[in-house]
């Protein structure tokens, strides 16, 4: 298995799908599509006040349904294959997600890929859905969409979460064949379960190269156990990282509020691990804990007056772009086929936003180069 980059197709407003025959040049090896329904970033410091990002859009949370978008990125490309970055099996019911995913398998000619997880606190409390036993409800979800896929006439299933009285679903796969799953997980539940559906994983976080080998050696071990071949569930990851073309500027980059909020993504557990207190608090559950309505401007600047940037530099990989393509080979070293380099040095506003761009290509390029013709 060849190491190839994945693209990412932002599905917030303003849309930009004039993008789409660039990724589709075979540079790629797919186009990752988020599914949210609010963003990471708190409200409060979402103002011009903070960033001029907030000039540019009046809300981080203009957010599309990311399986509509990638049902018209299906139709508007015809090599490269798109996956959703990861729908929740709470808010779709896994009949609704069965379906959804053949219709767009049908409309790219095969190349859908099917990207689900257990879902996000900020996605679902506020709407009212019951997020109750997540790791239990998302297995089950699996089950569900692979019996409506692989049965033949109508379906009949009695679970904790989920019943079906004579339900179909006839619509046959495209071309025989049903869409691969990828599943996002990191705890050891969510890994065991990976290991038993998962044609792809993602973890939601891998701090460190070692890291990374410890989760992907227990989704194998799962896969192993159950029989499977675990050569064949592709290695993903979703690598967060800081650029700049010099140290002054990772400096000033460093200094920005929203660059600074990526910590709240991170738990105080994974961060004292590192050395450091969690400036949110001991309790911290990283991005299981963000609610960005709820966040107060109060609590948010006195958050961002205890980050330091030795905190944020503790926890992804920095510098230059071919800095960081030497960090990332350390996790195709640890297993890692298919990465999206991520700079968060975008959310530093709205000029940096414009160089990140250029700097993820040249740090894809920088890696392919190291990694040469590895798999």
């Amino acid at each position: 298995m060849k190491v190839q980059p994945a693209a990412f197709l932002r599905t917030t407003l303003p849309l930009d799908l004039g993008q789409l025959e660039r990724l589709d040049s075979g540079r790629y090896h797919s186009i990752w599509l988020p599914d949210h329904m609010v963003s990471f970033w708190p409200d409060s410091i979402w103002t011009p006040e903070f960033t001029d990002l907030a000039i540019a859009s009046p809300s981080p949370h203009r957010h599309l349904d990311g399986m509509a978008v990638a049902a018209a990125a299906a139709v508007l490309t015809e090599n490269v294959p798109l996956a959703t970055s990861v729908v929740d099996t709470v808010r779709r019911h896994p009949a609704s997600l069965a379906q959804s995913a053949l219709t767009i398998d049908h409309l790219s000619k095969g190349r859908f890929i099917l990207g689900l997880g257990s879902g996000e606190s900020e996605n679902i409390l506020p709407y009212g859905f019951d997020f109750d036993r997540p790791v239990s409800r998302f297995e089950e979800a699996l089950h569900v969409i692979r019996l409506l896929w692989q049965s033949d006439g109508p379906v009949d299933f009695d679970g904790q979460f989920y019943r079906l009285h004579h339900a179909r679903l006839d619509t046959e796969p495209y071309e025989g064949r049903v869409p691969p799953i990828w599943i996002g997980a990191s705890g050891p539940r969510s890994l065991d379960v990976a290991g038993r559906y998962a044609d792809g994983w993602w973890p939601a976080g891998a701090w460190t190269p070692e890291d990374y080998a410890e989760k992907l050696s227990l989704v194998r071990a799962s896969a192993e156990r159950a029989g499977r071949d675990p050569y064949l569930i592709t290695p993903c990851f979703i690598q967060v990282c800081v650029m700049g073309r010099d140290e002054a500027e990772l400096t000033e980059i460093l200094r920005a509020p929203l660059v600074k909020s990526f910590l709240l993504q991170v738990s105080a557990e994974v961060l004292r691990s590192s050395g450091f207190e969690h400036p949110m608090g001991a309790d911290w559950g990283g991005f299981h804990d963000i609610d960005p309505g709820v966040l107060t401007r109060e609590r948010i600047i006195d958050f961002l007056d205890k980050v330091e940037p030795e905190m944020i530099l503790a926890m992804v990989p920095h510098g230059t772009p071919k800095q960081v393509a030497h960090i990332v080979k350390d996790y195709v070293d640890a297993g890692l086929r298919v990465p999206k380099i991520l700079d968060y040095g975008a959310m530093a506003g709205m000029e940096h936003a414009a160089a990140s761009a250029r700097n993820v290509a040249d740090a894809e390029d920088e890696l392919l180069s190291l990694c040469g013709a590895a798999g």
